[in-house]
């Protein structure tokens, strides 16, 4: 029987690619920094409109009832001061909740504005302290180079990397997207943010449980904020100079690919640059899982034609759905829906509520609508087939569509010409037409939460990128204080 060697091993090479280009990059690039003011509010506007809803706001606020934490990290919208672990947590369940906020679709799909529970967080409570001690804080600018390096680090190990495959959730690629720029953030040495990276690897990860059938649920809401949040007490923890775990990739037996991935290492198709956030997808009409966005594009267009020519839902033999091979993977669901949270992962409820109302809402997930019969109804009528070309465009690094195409046919043997969407509106293909309606998407969150006064302080920055890229975080954040 051989010894066990105990020769401390190099540090694995993923580790170290993260945070070499956390620490040096330099985020140059006109349209990254643009599209992530883009983000920013468009993700903030989407926690905003989760404050309406009691599922959600049942989760804010500090562990401890009555806390407040001197000089600590406020929560947009609200009037909660935390320490920043648990502003992460709020911010981060808060843009997750109604699932409305970015998204990224590649071998692991997510939604890279999550990072921005930790990072809005820390940035606010290090720029509150540093002010209170007579120092410079940290402007909006670094808030939007944190964003686009942790859409990079998160997006382009989804590209190549499975997780899901293997049972896991993508929000593990946010803990450690959030963990490399938080560490950075505070101030990390190098040393201590592999460190840091290392113990976001070593940590538990979430299954994908809470996200299929039958046992989907409201975890999927707040798992994202869970593990922003977690980033940020890991990166606290390392700052302690705690000891980090330079093999826990390649660890033979005990490592991360022995245990979770099947044995085998990471793939990368390009290096960290700033692709993923200059590419990522807005969710821009429609609170929808992401494969389904084009599909009810073309149910909206559908549903116009049904009123021109005269028809109802209930003359409808059959809907054939042509999709990819991920929108069948995750959400052509058939059966019973419990909640909304199987709702808006369920291909058929999203095409069936713009056929019959010519609207899909964040609402239109709740019980009130979903008691109409014409849904279920529909949804039997409907069938999910694979178009081997659709999945082929949606992994090419060029194209990078999510494609549906629906074809409506009736009792009377007639049908409609097949609608299709290669490309949603969110797409960098259709930024043009994307972005107006992304602005306008953002108003209407502010307006339902701030008097007007309030709602055009917050849009005379928050539109202008130089105004906003100069502002100090805590100046900016303090604008959404209720």
């Amino acid at each position: 029987m051989s010894h066990i060697s105990n020769v401390r091993p190099d540090h694995d090479r993923v580790l170290i690619d993260i945070v070499d280009y956390v620490l040096n990059y330099k985020i140059d690039s006109t349209l990254a920094l643009d599209t992530a003011r883009n983000c920013l509010i468009d993700t903030l506007g989407c926690g905003l409109e989760a404050l309406s809803y009691p599922a959600c706001t049942k989760l804010m606020g500090p562990i401890v009832p009555g806390t407040v934490v001197p000089n600590g990290a406020k929560v947009p919208g609200t009037q909660f001061q935390l320490d920043p672990v648990q502003a992460a947590f709020n911010i981060g369940a808060m843009i997750r909740w109604l699932d409305f906020n970015d998204t990224w679709l590649a071998a692991e799909w997510g939604h890279p504005s999550d990072n921005l529970g930790g990072i809005l967080a820390t940035a606010d409570w290090l720029s509150r302290n540093a002010i209170a001690a007579g120092k410079t804080p940290l402007t909006m600018k670094d808030v939007l180079i944190a964003m686009v390096k942790a859409h990079e680090i998160q997006g382009c190990i989804a590209l190549e990397n499975s997780f899901n495959k293997v049972g896991l959730d993508h929000v593990l690629l946010v803990k450690l997207a959030s963990t490399a720029v938080v560490g950075q953030l505070i101030g990390l040495t190098r040393d201590e943010l592999i460190n840091a990276v290392s113990l976001a690897f070593v940590d538990g990860h979430s299954l994908r449980t809470y996200r299929h059938a039958p046992n989907t649920g409201s975890r999927k809401s707040w798992a994202a904020g869970d593990a922003t949040s977690r980033a940020v007490r890991l990166a606290l923890i390392a700052k302690t100079g705690e000891m980090g775990y330079p093999s826990v990739l390649s660890a033979k037996t005990w490592g991360f690919y022995d245990v979770l991935f099947k044995g085998n290492e990471f793939k990368f198709q390009r290096p960290y640059g700033s692709y993923v956030m200059e590419n990522v997808l807005f969710k821009i009409s429609f609170p929808a899982e992401f494969h389904s966005q084009t599909a009810v594009e073309a149910a909206m267009t559908l549903h116009t034609q049904l009123k021109q020519a005269g028809k109802s839902v209930e003359d409808i033999k059959r809907i054939t759905i042509r999709t990819h091979e991920a929108a069948i993977r995750i959400i052509d669901k058939k059966g019973p829906l419990d909640n909304p949270a199987d709702r808006d992962h369920c291909i058929q409820y999203m095409v069936a509520v713009p056929l019959i109302y010519g609207r899909l809402t964040a609402a239109d997930y709740e019980d009130s609508i979903a008691q109409d019969p014409r849904i279920d109804t529909l949804r039997a009528k409907m069938e999910c087939i694979e178009d081997p070309q659709f999945t082929k465009n949606y992994f090419d690094p060029e194209k990078r569509s999510i494609a549906n195409a629906l074809t409506v046919e009736f009792n009377d043997g007639s049908k409609f010409d097949e609608v299709v969407v290669e490309y949603p509106i969110g797409h960098k293909r259709r930024r043009a037409d994307g972005i107006p309606l992304l602005v306008e998407k953002f108003k209407t969150n502010l307006a339902r939460r701030f008097p007007q006064k309030q709602q055009q302080a917050i849009l005379a920055v928050s539109l202008d990128q130089a105004k906003l890229e100069a502002m100090p975080v805590n100046e900016y954040v303090d604008l959404y204080v209720i």
